[in-house]
C-alpha cells in the first residue's frame, strides 16, 4: 500500500507555504519530516489527508488519488494524530472507539468493540479504559490519541510532533509505540518531529524541509553536517554511540 506524493504546492493566502514537494513510502517505513518552525512540517502532513487542499500537486494511496476520494474512504487509509487534542469529558475507550466511525453505519458492533479492546491492551492502556481522557497526564493521553487514529485500521499514520510536549521516558515510549504499530500492522508513517536526535534514532528516513522546499531526501546513512547546517542555520557534529547516530551542535 503505497503512499506517493508528486509536486505539491500549497499557499496560505497567497503566501507559499510548500512548493514542488514529492516523495514516496513503503509500507513498514516511518518517515521523519524535519525543519525549523515554519518550514512546512504540519502543512504537508494535512495536505496528504486532504485536511488542507493543495494548489497543485497529488496524493496517492494504492494507486487512487486522495483527492477524488470521500472523507470516509480517506478516514480507512489516513490515520491522523493532530499536535493538540481537545479536551473532552468521554472516557478513554469511547475516545478510541471514536476511531471506528468510518466502519459504524448505525451502531458500534462486537467486532469494533473488540478492535478497541485490542488495540488498548497492545498500547498497554487497558487500565485506563474508564477514565476520562481530560483527567490523564500528557503522556497517557498521546497514547490514546495513537491509539484512536489505529482503531481506523488505517495504513499511513500522520503523526504531527507525537512528543513535543512529554518528557524523555514518554517521548522513548510513544516512539516505541509508533515504531511497533508501523512493523505489527505494515503501515508506513509521516512524522514531523523538532527533535533531530528522536528521529535519528527512530525513522528509516527524512525529508528536511526548508522555506517550503525539499532540502533533503533520504536515509540516515546519508544525512551529514552540511545539510543540516543548510536546513537548520546551525553547526553540528556526528557521533555514533553504541547502534545510533547522536548530533551535536557546537555553536
Amino acid at each position: 500500500m503505497k503512499l506517493n506524493v508528486a509536486g505539491i504546492k500549497f499557499s496560505y493566502n497567497h503566501f507559499p507555504v510548500l512548493d514542488d514537494v514529492s516523495f514516496s513510502l513503503e509500507p513498514g517505513r516511518i518517515l521523519g519530516v524535519l525543519g525549523v518552525n515554519g518550514a512546512g512540517k504540519t502543512t504537508i502532513l494535512k495536505c496528504l489527508n486532504r485536511i488542507l487542499t493543495p494548489g497543485t500537486g497529488s496524493v496517492y494511496i494504492d494507486g487512487r488519488e486522495v483527492r477524488h476520494m470521500h472523507r470516509n474512504a480517506i478516514a480507512k487509509y489516513f490515520g491522523y494524530v493532530p499536535q493538540r487534542s481537545p479536551d473532552s469529558l468521554l472516557t478513554v475507550f469511547d475516545s478510541v472507539l471514536l476511531g471506528r466511525r468510518p466502519y459504524i453505519k448505525w451502531n458500534a458492533t462486537k467486532k469494533d468493540l473488540l478492535i478497541v479492546e485490542d488495540i488498548l491492551r497492545q498500547l498497554g492502556c487497558a487500565h485506563l479504559s474508564q477514565r476520562v481522557t481530560s483527567e490523564l497526564s500528557g503522556g497517557e493521553l498521546q497514547k490514546v490519541i495513537i491509539a484512536r487514529a489505529l482503531a481506523q485500521e488505517p495504513k499511513v499514520l500522520l503523526l504531527d510532533e507525537p512528543t513535543s510536549s512529554l518528557d524523555l521516558k514518554n517521548q522513548l515510549q510513544v516512539m516505541n509505540i509508533i515504531k511497533n504499530a508501523v512493523h505489527n500492522y505494515n503501515l508506513s508513517a509521516v512524522v514531523s518531529m523538532h527533535d533531530i536526535n528522536l528521529a535519528l534514532r527512530f525513522a528509516d528516513s527524512f525529508l528536511m524541509l526548508k522555506d517550503g522546499n525539499v532540502r533533503f531526501l533520504s536515509g540516515k546513512s546519508e544525512l551529514s553536517p552540511d545539510v543540516i547546517e543548510e536546513v537548520y542555520g546551525v553547526k553540528v557534529i556526528i557521533n555514533q554511540v553504541n547502534d545510533y547516530q547522536i548530533i551535536i551542535p557546537y555553536e
